[in-house]
């Protein structure tokens, strides 16, 4: 039998606590807020009197809003995660966290992320704010964006795609005239092409439960043509800017004129419409490859 929330110990409510926060998720957003710092400075490493305040960004990024938004994402998914085996060790599933609990957990993280915030720069801190709000527009009923096809993809896409690097811009230069914006523009697309594979790993769960996610509403097939497609265009675009030494320097132009169709081949082979997350993974992982590449460009070391 399970242990009820109300016998765990303190290590053990920890644990469930950062169980619910689901620590493999935070690097999704502290990598964009690093490349974020990287376009700000153009320095591989930031300089060391400013560590201390984008430490804290990354906390607040990673474990704070993670657990805010996740948290209350699991409160009003329990219709569908009862459904969903992929769900199945699940704290609010199991017991070791109570649906009340989850929901004070998401507000408390949500208070500290927007406070702690403050001390990175009121920019930051609006954007974290912006960031939490949307969260729970995504989750909460009467708004619940989950629920809207095409609404639950560019919460999610803009979320990882342009507000992670633009919190790192922020967190060394407030101003966001200067942010190139053409990189947010590519990483959305890019999000948007890992996104939309997650909603079909979770599409008969969400039909069973009735939720119109976009995978629900369109179907498998057409879901992951919009998810490959969304992927080819961030590929073709990161060519165009190479080769118009916009934003990616011109010496990566022979790179990407290679890598660009591993990465179109590749989620050919790793993404489909029945799709697990180890395809995700894997594609995510090579996708780091180029990334690396331009963070080296970028700064001149290479």
């Amino acid at each position: 039998m399970a242990t009820t929330a109300m016998t765990r110990t303190a290590p053990h409510r920890v644990r469930d606590v950062i169980a619910v926060g689901r620590p493999a998720f935070w690097v999704v957003s502290i990598v964009p807020y690093y490349v974020g710092i990287l376009l700000a400075t153009r320095e591989l490493i930031p300089p060391l009197d400013q560590w201390p305040r984008l430490i804290v960004g990354a906390v607040v990024m990673g474990p704070l809003v993670w657990l805010a938004v996740l948290a209350v994402n699991d409160a009003y998914d329990l219709p569908s995660d009862r459904l969903n085996p992929r769900k199945a060790k699940s704290p609010l599933l199991d017991g070791r966290i109570t649906l009340r609990q989850a929901k004070r957990l998401a507000f408390a993280a949500a208070v500290a992320a927007v406070g702690i915030s403050l001390h990175v720069g009121i920019v930051f801190a609006l954007g974290v704010l912006l960031a939490v709000l949307l969260g729970y527009a995504y989750s909460v009923p009467p708004v619940r964006l989950k629920t809207r096809a095409g609404f639950d993809v560019a919460v999610n896409a803009l979320a990882l795609g342009a507000f992670g690097p633009l919190a790192g811009w922020a967190a060394i230069n407030p101003d966001l005239s200067d942010f190139p914006w053409l990189m947010g523009l590519q990483g959305t697309l890019a999000a948007i092409g890992l996104y939309l594979p997650t909603t079909l790993a979770d599409l008969e769960a969400d039909r069973a439960a009735g939720y119109q996610t976009i995978a629900v509403r369109y179907g498998a097939a057409t879901t992951y043509r919009l998810g490959y497609g969304a992927w080819v265009a961030a590929a073709a675009l990161s060519v165009i800017l190479a080769a118009t030494d916009t934003i990616i320097p011109r010496s990566m132009l022979v790179l990407e004129v290679v890598m660009v169709p591993v990465l179109v081949v590749a989620y050919r082979k790793l993404i489909g419409p029945q799709q697990s997350f180890k395809g995700i993974i894997v594609l995510a992982s090579l996708f780091l490859f180029p990334c690396a590449t331009f963070a080296l460009t970028y700064t001149g070391k290479i």
